[in-house]
């Protein structure tokens, strides 16, 4: 004597379906979850005239970045170049957001927030530059670490951070 109510041929049915609907929304929620990530941070310091090389060389760059660091009364910022991408669909407002901490004054580490607003499209990555220049810099001091964040709304969808955040 059977008690069910489903045949038993009917139990892989049901199985079958209900499968086939979790799987369906899994997929459906999976769509509104943002992909992407940050690829490449390169902070470079800003002289007085607001360049980062004196030519176009890499090698040159990198020695004048090196005298930079030496001499900080030569410097009049610092700049962020960051490469991120961002795999449609998008559905929120996306941006960057660098966090800087610089050395401490009194009891506590500087801390400071930049954000830039992006435009995602395309497969391909892009970049974009975040500055921190002026007396803005100035007041701040050294930075010490910063974290470079891709943010879609309030989902977070990547991160580069330095080796001392």
């Amino acid at each position: 004597m059977r008690l069910s109510l489903i045949p038993r041929e009917g139990i892989s049915w049901v199985v079958r379906r209900v499968t086939f609907l979790l799987v369906l929304f899994a997929g459906a929620f999976g769509l509104f979850a943002g992909e992407g990530r940050v690829i490449k941070v390169l902070p470079e310091f800003i002289d007085l005239k607001g360049r980062a090389s004196v030519s176009p060389s890499l090698y040159d760059r990198d020695a004048y970045q090196h005298q930079l660091r030496l001499h900080p009364a030569r410097r009049s910022g610092i700049r962020y170049y960051t490469q991120w991408k961002v795999k449609p669909p998008v559905f929120g407002l996306v941006k960057l957001r660098l966090e800087l901490r610089g050395a401490a004054r009194g009891d506590l580490p500087r801390q400071k927030t930049l954000e830039q607003s992006i435009t995602p499209g395309g497969r391909f990555s892009h970049w974009t530059t975040i500055e921190l220049a002026g007396t803005d810099y100035r007041e701040f001091g050294e930075v010490t670490a910063w974290r470079m964040t891709l943010w879609e709304g309030d989902q977070l969808l990547g991160e580069q951070k330095s080796f001392l955040w």
